[in-house]
């Protein structure tokens, strides 16, 4: 039904309590992103839920960050060392990503790939460009 027709018969142009939004980020996907940024190098906690803001995740609570890294860590994903050399600072934890968690990371990848395609299948047809769609509009026209 169109929007238009939907507003004149009194019906929400979005699904009840969206509110217009609707999540689309994959599940526990503050792994695979945690250990991509640490495959570029080590990081402490904070710098690591900083970075994490490029790839859609708004303010944190820290302790669910830092309960996240200790579940990672506990799994063989990554792995962790006091650093004390910080000029007269606290000792902060610095992480780094281990082979496990490079192999974890690669899964992820092939996942999201495949996901990748079948969200392009989805907008084509959605928007009518796809193959099979062309076919029906010819078959019918």
């Amino acid at each position: 039904m169109p929007d238009e027709e939907r507003e004149k018969q009194g019906h929400q142009q979005y699904p009840a309590g969206t509110n217009g939004k609707i999540e689309v980020r994959p599940r526990n996907w503050l792994v695979p992103v945690t250990l991509l940024t640490l495959r570029d190098c080590t990081s402490y906690g904070y710098k690591l839920m900083e970075q994490t803001a490029a790839f859609g995740f708004g303010a944190m609570n820290p302790g669910t960050f830092y309960r996240t890294l200790r579940h990672m860590e506990k799994d063989g994903l990554c792995e962790s060392e006091w650093d004390t050399t910080n000029g007269g600072g606290p000792a902060r934890r610095v992480y780094s990503i281990t082979d496990a968690g490079e192999a974890y990371l690669g899964f992820w990848a092939e996942a999201l790939e495949q996901y990748r395609r079948n969200m392009d299948f989805f907008f084509s047809l959605y928007t009518g460009t796809s193959p099979a769609r062309r076919n029906q509009q010819k078959d019918d026209g």
